[in-house]
């Protein structure tokens, strides 16, 4: 301890002697901070404060038809982002910053300058937002403000109306592309369905039971055929003179007279059936009617054979045999053309039946191209609405409401520099330059100010010392410079306290 006091009196002592170099040393850091204090220009800023409303009425009554933008992401993102370079290159443009700038690398400082300068704070939680810029000219602080608060009203509304145009049109390309594979594929069922119509089965139905009925429509066809062939080659042998084969009961033998008398009977019993039974006395007797008509008949056959009238070609019975003939001979060819339909078609049936599930399965295939590509254009056609919509409700100022809290305005103080900090900070500089320089030149220049550090230095014995026996006059001078540096520091504290003052009264 002894040791470090004695070391810290040698260092006072060392300063103490180089004091008027410590004094002119602090001088003159004094007089050049106070001056580079001074010099420097005001810094004005101005600030703007925004609310924005992101809670609409029109999200629960547009829910579920579109895609509602998350309006809240979307001011974040433009508050993070508005400090960019294309933004900071439109406020320069805007505020006509440009035309102070006479070269490329005067530009870039200037853009450099404003992204520093420029602060925005604030969070999506309280949805309040605070720009604000810093410069030494009052009415660019707050241009500068107001262009950036206009930047970031108009990006929040146009950045999202762009992604959603360029989503229409890309979904507008691809409804056009899927418009055409539709029609295609409505073409290749089309006419698939033509050229294989016949061998489609029908809905619920298969070969099987298909063929089953073609076999008995055959079956009838070819019964109704050859009652038709019976009854034509009774009439012709009537025609002929001939009786008939003896198997021909009476509905082979044609009497025009009878005929009709016949059908009228069986009309008669056909209306007694619906209303009485079998056994009714009515239908027995119009049945004991009928058959006497038919036995009647085939005796007027045999009698017509027997009796070779030669007049008979032009008697009316003749006429209506001759008609009978044509109109059993159409239902003969008729009966045919049926049962060579029925023939051909169970022909094509039963080749289909081998080939059938082919077309069936091509069918589906078809049908499966053609629903998965109306499926999807359907979906792209809902797509695109939902993109206009939501393209609308982005755009629309309704999804949120932009309220100026604090508008910029001109500020008429500034808010830097510091001064007073800064003169505080360059007085105590000075007086700390003012001793260290004073140590370092004794430290330079080292002189032994007791015995006992010449005693320790030299390692030698010191045997005695000289004291100084100043003079009156020595005296004296010694005085004046005590005085003159005291007066010389008062000045440095008079003069920063000077300023201080002047400098608290202006705020």
């Amino acid at each position: 301890m002894e040791e470090l006091l004695t070391q810290l009196l040698s260092f006072v002592k060392g300063i103490w002697k180089y004091r008027w170099h410590a004094v002119v040393i602090a001088w003159t850091v004094l007089t050049i901070g106070f001056i580079k204090v001074y010099s420097m220009p005001n810094v004005y800023q101005s600030s703007a404060r925004v609310y924005v409303d992101t809670q609409t009425i029109l999200k629960p009554l547009l829910s579920g038809m579109t895609t509602l933008p998350n309006v809240e992401q979307q001011v974040a993102i433009m508050s993070r982002t508005l400090i960019s370079r294309p933004n900071v290159e439109r406020v320069i443009r805007m505020v006509d910053l440009d035309l102070k700038t006479e070269s490329v690398k005067d530009h870039e400082k200037l853009v450099q300058q404003l992204m520093s300068q420029i602060r925005i704070s604030g969070t999506s939680s309280d949805d309040i937002y605070s720009i604000s810029y810093s410069h030494e000219d009052p009415k660019v602080v707050k241009n500068v403000v107001q262009a950036l608060l206009t930047i970031f009203v108009e990006g929040s509304y146009g950045d999202k109306k762009q992604d959603s145009a360029k989503a229409v049109k890309f979904i507008e390309e691809q409804i056009k592309d899927y418009e055409s594979r539709l029609i295609e594929a409505e073409n290749r069922l089309k006419e698939f369905r033509l050229k294989n119509g016949e061998l489609l089965s029908r809905q619920g139905g298969n070969y099987g039971g298909k063929l089953e009925e073609l076999n008995e429509s055959l079956n009838q066809a070819k019964l109704d055929l050859s009652e038709a062939e019976q009854a034509r080659n009774a009439i012709r042998m009537q025609i002929a003179g001939e009786e008939p084969p003896p198997g021909a009961g009476p509905k082979a033998i044609v009497n025009p007279e009878i005929d009709g008398r016949l059908d009228t009977l069986n009309k008669n019993l056909d209306a007694l059936r619906l209303q009485y039974t079998d056994q009714h006395p009515d239908i027995v007797s119009t049945r004991r009617l009928i058959s006497v008509l038919e036995a009647r008949k085939v005796d007027e056959a045999k009698t017509r054979k027997a009796g070779g009238d030669g007049g008979r070609s032009y008697s009316p019975v003749m006429q209506q045999l001759k008609i009978a003939m044509s109109d059993a001979e159409a239902r003969v060819a008729s009966m045919k053309a049926r049962y060579d339909i029925y023939s051909a078609r169970i022909a094509r049936l039963k080749d289909a039946s081998q080939i059938g599930p082919e077309i069936e399965s091509q069918l589906s295939q078809l049908n499966r191209d053609y629903e998965i590509n109306k499926g999807n254009y359907e979906k792209l056609v809902a797509s695109r609405e939902s993109a206009k919509l939501s393209g609308t409700l982005t755009s629309t100022t309704e999804m949120m409401n932009f309220r100026i809290v604090d508008p910029p305005i001109t500020p008429s103080t500034p808010i830097g520099p510091n001064r007073p900090l800064l003169l505080s900070i360059t007085f105590a500089a000075a007086l700390a330059a003012g001793l260290i320089g004073a140590l370092a030149m004794s430290q330079i220049r080292p002189t032994f100010m007791t015995q006992g550090a010449l005693r320790e230095d030299t390692g030698l014995p010191v045997l005695g010392s000289i004291s100084l026996n100043s003079s009156s006059q020595e005296v004296a001078r010694r005085r004046r410079n005590m005085m003159a540096l005291s007066l010389a520091v008062g000045l440095m504290v008079v003069l920063y306290a000077g300023t201080m003052v002047k400098m608290l009264m202006k705020f």
